[in-house]
């Protein structure tokens, strides 16, 4: 029933878009590109180092196309591609590659995108990557194993870009409201899989409430989803996945933090000894001038990946974090981040890490 209701409200969303469309666009379609990329220098002191040396750079580009067009009736649409050099061979993938269309009845989406979450989903103040963020590029220069839901820090598969339609609600006094589905787990872009038992789920589906605004001089922005799915093994759990966050600014401070529980979302059935998957992030961040400063704590427990068993899957990590980030220009900033990971997977002994990363980032 909850999942109907998903596909529902995007597919009637989409074709009240795709209805009001009618109308000859005014102009042709404009392009936008922009991007943004980034170097980064990591020095990490790992306790089980395993003969690792203990610098490394990193760097990565991201493209992004955006043709938009505007109908006599007001609708606005177009599509969106991003591509970005990835992994060790360099190559070029494309995380982003969709449709869209916005009018009075919302926003519809379909194609190759993240989930509501994982796009929109707060987890607190830090996010970009650098400033003490949880949600950055850290987890690159560790290595090991470690939590799943330390890079699950929303809905548990929010971060899973396969072939889906989005429907977002227009916004209403701060408020947006939005539904995602996706038939299969990881299936993307003109990737078509029917076969069933090949993907760890199927019938994917989230819905979100979010709200950004003020009250008085205090600025509220947060977030709550609910991620659901169908197990496709008989022997493997269902998903349901849960995420909150919420961020409070005054002037110049904020502080936020964000709790997502997954349960065992993706354990074999006999799964026996493993903690269910949770996440807690607290973080603080603060501007001067052209300086941020910004802490933040996560701590995630559970399996280190899917369809774990037993305790020897188990993990729990704490994560500390400090950060600066510095504009030098509009669009270009440069930034130092201290990590300090204490992780522990199974009946091992602790792994403990202590992260040092600069990043000069440009953003176009």
């Amino acid at each position: 029933m909850k999942r109907s209701l998903v596909i529902g409200c995007a597919a009637v969303a989409l074709a009240a878009g795709c209805g009001s469309a009618s109308a000859q666009s005014k102009t042709k379609f404009d392009i936008l590109v922009g991007g943004d990329a980034f170097f980064q220098a990591g020095y990490t002191d790992q306790k089980n180092d395993g003969n690792l040396r203990k610098t490394e750079f990193s760097n990565r580009m991201r493209l992004k196309f955006t043709p938009t067009a505007k109908a006599d009736n007001g609708l606005e649409y177009g599509a969106r591609l991003r591509i970005r050099t990835s992994g060790p061979s360099n190559t070029v993938t494309a995380d982003r590659a969709y449709i869209f269309a916005n009018g009075s009845f919302g926003t519809v989406q379909a194609g190759t995108i993240n989930g509501l979450s994982d796009e929109s989903g707060v987890i607190g103040p830090n996010v970009d990557g650098i400033s003490g963020s949880p949600d950055g590029f850290w987890s690159t220069f560790y290595n090991g194993s470690m939590p799943y839901v330390m890079g699950a820090l929303r809905t548990l598969e929010s971060g899973d870009n396969a072939t889906k339609l989005v429907y977002l609600t227009p916004s209403f006094s701060g408020f947006q409201l939005g539904a995602a589905y996706a038939p299969k787990y990881s299936d993307t872009a003109t990737s078509v899989n029917r076969v069933k038992g090949s993907k760890i789920y199927s019938d994917v589906a989230e819905v979100q409430a979010y709200y950004k605004g003020t009250v008085g001089a205090v600025g509220l922005e947060g977030s709550v989803a609910y991620q659901f799915a169908d197990a496709e093994a008989a022997t493997t759990k269902d998903l349901s996945s849960i995420h909150a966050g919420l961020n409070v600014s005054y002037g110049a401070l904020v502080i936020g933090g964000s709790y997502a529980n997954s349960g065992k979302s993706g354990y074999t059935k006999s799964s026996r000894g493993v903690d269910n998957q949770q996440v807690w992030i607290l973080g603080a961040q603060y501007t001067v001038g052209p300086v941020i400063l910004a802490a933040t704590y996560t701590d995630g427990r559970g399996a280190t990946g899917q369809l774990a068993s037993t305790v020897a899957d188990n993990a729990r990590a704490k994560l500390y974090q400090v950060g600066a980030t510095y504009t030098i220009a509009p669009g270009l900033t440069t930034g130092l981040e201290y990590s300090y990971f204490d992780n522990k997977v199974g009946t091992a002994a602790k792994d403990k890490a202590n992260m040092f990363l600069i990043d000069t980032r440009l953003s176009f």
